[in-house]
């Protein structure tokens, strides 16, 4: 299970409503270790409306 606060750094700036897609590229270019892009990277696929269906998702 990824940190909440390794995610929340990793998610720094992004806009919602977005694609998983959209935060995974954000991950990365925030330089997210690659465990905590790897579990964005498997959250369902479709949009998210904001943080807290992030962490809904991921937790």
């Amino acid at each position: 299970m990824p940190n909440p606060i390794d995610v929340q750094k990793a998610l720094a700036g992004a806009s919602y409503p977005s694609s998983k897609a959209d935060l995974v590229d954000l991950a990365k270019s925030n330089g997210a270790e690659q465990g905590v892009v790897d579990d964005i990277a498997g959250l369902p696929d479709g949009d998210f409306g904001g943080p807290d269906q992030v962490e809904k998702a991921l937790f």
